[in-house]
């Protein structure tokens, strides 16, 4: 069975839905619950890692101190090919590593279920061909990247937000939104400019919409890490 490690950043951020469906496509889930203490391994030896999202910049070790250890192990994937999913955080974490810039309070807040332009280079993208032009996703945050990388390949936008999703090579991804999170989720957030009952209203308005996109977008995903696994070595 392939596996993933799954860095978990902040108490409530689990994988939540997409551990779910990547547990339906046969993975197994490795995760580690760093903002608890629990150490990240010295070496990536999984055959793929999927980094969360949390209340930090990819750089703040002073607060988080394990981020140096997770910017460490994505390094390695980046270099070694391993098919790597950045959430949030790790989108920005992603975009950080591989040479970008990601800027603090920057902008305008995004919270909620918001409609995500899907742009026309995600046409040949392993997980994001044939999506509908514009998919409905889970938004929370208020740090964002500000410059791609070289040679990213830019797959979808928003009107505040422009880098809401990239891929790096052939096996890396990172999204600035939730594909993860359930409406019920959005009830634990702190209120912050925006009313928390509305945004609950329409992230369950738009779930019928966005869930069977984002369980294909895993599936895409879990079949790119089963295929590794299963390659011959040599």
């Amino acid at each position: 069975m392939a596996d993933i490690l799954i860095v978990q950043n902040s108490k409530s951020g689990g994988p939540s839905r997409v551990g779910g469906w990547l547990e339906q496509a046969g993975l197994g889930l490795d995760i580690v619950l760093a903002h608890d203490g629990a150490p990240l391994p010295a070496r990536l030896e999984h055959d793929a890692m999927i980094m969360l999202g949390g209340g930090y910049l990819p750089g703040e070790d002073d607060r988080a101190p394990w981020l140096r250890d997770a910017r460490r192990l994505m390094g390695q994937a980046l270099e070694e090919g391993v098919p790597v999913f950045g959430i949030c955080l790790g989108g920005q974490m992603l975009a950080e590593v591989a040479g970008g810039e990601v800027t603090g309070d920057v902008g305008a807040p995004e919270n909620g279920s918001l409609p995500v332009t899907i742009r026309p280079e995600a046409a040949a993208d392993p997980l994001f061909h044939g999506l509908p032009p514009v998919v409905p996703a889970v938004e929370h945050h208020k740090d964002a990247i500000t410059r791609l990388p070289d040679g990213a390949v830019h797959l979808a936008e928003t009107e505040r937000c422009p880098y809401q999703a990239f891929r790096m090579g052939e096996r890396a991804w990172g999204v600035q939104f939730h594909p993860e999170v359930l409406p019920e989720r959005i009830r634990e957030w702190t209120a912050d400019g925006f009313d928390p009952a509305e945004v609950y209203e329409r992230a369950v308005a738009d779930e019928p919409v966005s869930t069977p996109i984002w369980h294909q977008v895993t599936n895409r995903f879990a079949a790119i890490v089963t295929e590794r696994a299963l390659r011959p070595m040599g």
